[in-house]
C-alpha cells in the first residue's frame, strides 16, 4: 500500500514542477505583453516580431500602423501581436 502512495506523490510532485518552471513563466510573460501591449501610445517606438522599429501612428482595438523609416510614405497596418517591445516617446536611451 505505501507503494501505491510513494507513486502518487512522486506524480503530484513532477506536476508541481512541471507547472512551476513551465506554466507559470509562460503566464507571467503573456501578462507582461498584454500590459505593454494595452499601454501603447500614438508616437512610441516599437521593435516589430520581424526586427524592423518603426513609430506608432494609429491605433485601434486590434491593429496598428507603423512608420518606418524616415520615408513618411512608408506607413504598415499590423495586428497589435506583432509588436515585441514598445519604447515610450520621450523617454531617456542611454548609449553605452
Amino acid at each position: 500500500m505505501s507503494n501505491g502512495i510513494y507513486t502518487i506523490v512522486m506524480l503530484v510532485a513532477l506536476f508541481a514542477v512541471m507547472y512551476f518552471m513551465m506554466i507559470r513563466p509562460q503566464q507571467k510573460e503573456q501578462k507582461r505583453k498584454n500590459a505593454m501591449l494595452a499601454e501603447m501610445a500614438v508616437g512610441d517606438t516599437v521593435l516589430t516580431t520581424s526586427g524592423f522599429y518603426g513609430i506608432l501612428i494609429d491605433l485601434s482595438e486590434d491593429t496598428v500602423i507603423v512608420e518606418f523609416g524616415n520615408n513618411k510614405n512608408c506607413r504598415i497596418p499590423m495586428q497589435k501581436s506583432c509588436i515585441a517591445e514598445v519604447e515610450k516617446a520621450g523617454a531617456n536611451v542611454s548609449e553605452s
